[in-house]
Formats: structure tokens, C-alpha cells, sequence
């Protein structure tokens, strides 16, 4: 695919649950051109994550997120909105002056997803030093004998 080419999702079919009745975690591995792993990719990568979280409650101009994101390149930032926009999740509003003054903002289904990463969050900000502990004895274990 050309780089920049937004392609279109194929459906899968529904989610396959193991014995126990939990969804397998490995079907959309081996369906590539699976809609949920397309979705979870794009929704979970860092730029789409800050975007959703900057416009959470407010309308920003593209100037504004560029310069809120710290490291984000002018066409990260454009193709990042540019999917998130395709996806339904923001709007881009383009009003009629000189020079054209564009704003972002969540839709309704971009608000229910800010949801679902605020919990992501907020339980990390829960979790982090349990975390840090975790990652603490693990480098301490694996590390080569000095």
C-alpha cells in the first residue's frame, strides 16, 4: 500500500471465544485485514491517544494540537487527524475567512472512546508504582552478573 493511502477495512467475523468463554487475544494477529485490529491499531497508537485526549471538552485549531504535542512532525499530526477523522472520531470544521481557520474537535463516538482511555489512565496512574516496582526486580533478576 503507497504510503498515505487510507485503505478500506474488511469485517471480520465475529469474535471467536476459547473453552472458558474469553475472547481469543490472538485472532486478530492472524487477520491482517481484520476492521478490530485496524481500529485497536489506530486507537491505541500515541499520536491518535494524545489527540483524543487534548480535544477532550474543547475545540482546538491544528496549530494548537501541533504545538501541545510535543515530538509530533506537521504530517504525523495531519495523517493522524486525517484517520481519526475517517474513523469518526473527530471533526474538522473549516470556516470561511482569509486565511481558512480550521478547527478539530471529538464527535459524540470520539467522547465515548476519551472514556475508555481515561480509564486506561487512570488506572495506570493507580498502578505505577507497582509497575515500576515490577520492572525494578525484573531488570535486577535478568541483568548480567557484573
Amino acid at each position: 500500500m503507497e504510503e498515505g493511502t487510507l485503505k478500506s477495512p474488511r469485517h471480520c467475523a465475529v469474535t471467536d471465544f476459547d473453552d472458558s468463554g474469553d475472547p481469543d487475544p490472538f485472532q486478530w494477529d492472524t487477520r491482517s485485514d481484520c476492521e478490530v485490529r485496524q481500529i485497536l491499531d489506530r486507537v491505541g497508537d500515541k499520536w491518535s491517544l494524545l489527540v483524543i485526549a487534548l480535544l477532550d471538552s474543547r475545540v482546538l485549531r491544528f496549530t494548537e494540537l501541533r504545538r501541545e504535542i510535543d515530538g509530533i512532525s506537521q504530517r504525523m499530526l495531519t495523517v493522524t487527524l486525517r484517520q481519526l477523522e475517517r474513523d469518526g472520531l473527530v471533526s474538522r470544521t473549516v470556516h470561511p475567512v482569509v486565511p481558512p481557520r480550521v478547527e478539530y474537535a471529538l464527535t459524540p463516538l470520539g467522547c465515548t472512546l476519551h472514556h475508555t482511555i481515561r480509564a486506561l489512565v487512570t488506572w495506570t496512574e493507580e498502578h505505577q508504582s507497582e509497575i515500576a516496582a515490577a520492572r525494578a526486580e525484573y531488570d535486577t533478576r535478568t541483568a548480567p552478573d557484573a
